[in-house]
């Protein structure tokens, strides 16, 4: 039963993690032909199309692409029922769908915004001026960029990404 609900819990983290991505790339007007957004667009389309023809206008497509975020939502749901009816062996508690729901939203968010901050240090040291530079920091800036004001340089070495990383780290215990 744990493998199933590990290979649930990374299916849906895919997905989530997706739809909050191409939230945000929509919400910072990067391009979605270049990658990822190709791939977020691929992954989700199939639930995002539907809800920005559902979803009034101002929502749909507004400053806040609220589509993607009603579709991770949705997912997040979907991912807490799922996962509610392998662990209990059938029987649902209905009742907890909508705060497990939130729990894994929330914890999907937080491992994404690692992963992405982790993939950009580690760029960062390796590979500065690799092409996918240039989209990273304009998917982690605004993450970092208050932190970066309070952290000053040590060696002329940036932490700040690595004191956000530990800040989401720590929410993900919190989170439990």
């Amino acid at each position: 039963m744990r493998v199933l609900l590990f290979l649930l819990d990374t299916f849906f983290f895919f997905l989530v993690a997706a739809a909050l991505l191409r939230a945000w790339m929509n919400h910072l007007r990067v391009p979605m032909q270049v990658q990822p957004g190709r791939f977020v667009m691929a992954i989700t389309d199939w639930l995002v199309q539907p809800l920005r023809r559902l979803l009034p206008a101002f929502i749909a497509k507004g400053r806040i692409d609220g589509a993607s975020l009603v579709a991770a939502v949705l997912l997040a749901l979907v991912h807490a029922g799922l996962w509610l009816l392998i662990a209990s062996g059938g029987e649902v508690p209905w009742a907890a769908v909508p705060v497990l729901g939130l729990r894994f939203l929330v914890r999907d968010l937080l491992q994404g915004l690692m992963l992405l901050l982790i993939v950009y240090a580690i760029l960062s040291w390796v590979q500065p001026r690799s092409p996918v530079m240039g989209l990273l920091d304009r998917l982690c800036s605004p993450i970092v960029a208050p932190v970066r004001r309070v952290v000053p340089l040590v060696g002329g070495v940036d932490l700040s990404v690595l004191v956000v990383i530990i800040a989401l780290q720590v929410g993900l215990m919190l989170l439990g």
